[in-house]
């Protein structure tokens, strides 16, 4: 990937999307290119906050691991998210994992790069925060669902969630071909797999869904609005 197609990338993101081109070409000349096998760390939780990531193509899961061993996944994110803003801004260790759901190319910038930035430029100061508080507002409502919402409403949130930010639309369904496993599901809404299985099963037989491996085609989302109370 060239400088060019860098900044490209970067003012697609809400983090970059507001500053000039100079500015992103600064930034860019601070950024490395990187490809990751699916299942691969592009970091561990713990590690210590040094750089921001931007996906540039592919999938990656955000999680949290246990002391006992099981694991939360927090959020699947796409392009063209950024991760990483939270421990360059407090400098305290990565509060979660980061792993490629599936083949992914990331843009790594260095936390130099970005602590300069804040310096210079009040506008990417502002929408540093803004993206801060979208993270909190994202946990705040995670939090909500799993006191408020029973396992179906949550898993029909989650696939609403997933099909607007992932999804494609075809002859009126909306495809979700992010190859993320039904334990995968079970760790976004906070239960075992086969309870997530039963409640899948649910709606395939309600036709709401239909399921092909890896891939879920939803059918009916105004019934799954209905059944996640929005």
């Amino acid at each position: 990937m060239n400088r060019g197609e860098m900044i490209d990338v970067l003012a697609t993101t809400g983090l970059f999307g507001g500053v000039g081109r100079p500015v992103l070409e600064m930034v860019a000349a601070g950024t490395h290119p990187r490809v990751y096998a699916r299942d691969q760390f592009l970091w561990y939780q713990g590690d210590p906050g040094d750089r921001l990531i931007v996906v540039v193509d592919g999938l990656v899961k955000v999680v949290v691991h246990g002391m006992s061993g099981d694991q939360v996944v927090l959020a699947a994110l796409g392009p063209p998210e950024t991760l990483g803003e939270l421990a360059l801004v407090d400098r305290r260790p990565r509060s979660a994992s980061v792993i490629a759901a599936r083949t992914t190319t990331a843009l790594l910038i260095n936390r130099s790069v970005l602590l300069d930035l804040m310096q210079r430029d009040s506008g990417f100061l502002e929408s540093m925060l803004s993206s801060l508080g979208s993270i909190l507002r994202r946990l705040t409502e995670q939090t909500a669902d799993m006191v408020f919402l029973d396992l179906g409403g949550r898993i029909a949130k989650l696939l609403l969630s997933l099909g607007e930010e992932h999804g494609r639309q075809s002859r009126g369904t909306t495809l979700l071909e992010l190859r993320l496993t039904q334990t995968d599901l079970a760790q976004m809404v906070g239960a075992t797999r086969p309870a997530v299985n039963r409640v899948l099963q649910s709606f395939v037989a309600r036709r709401l869904i239909s399921i092909d491996g890896h891939t879920i085609t939803i059918h009916d989302d105004t019934a799954l609005r209905r059944r996640a109370g929005l």
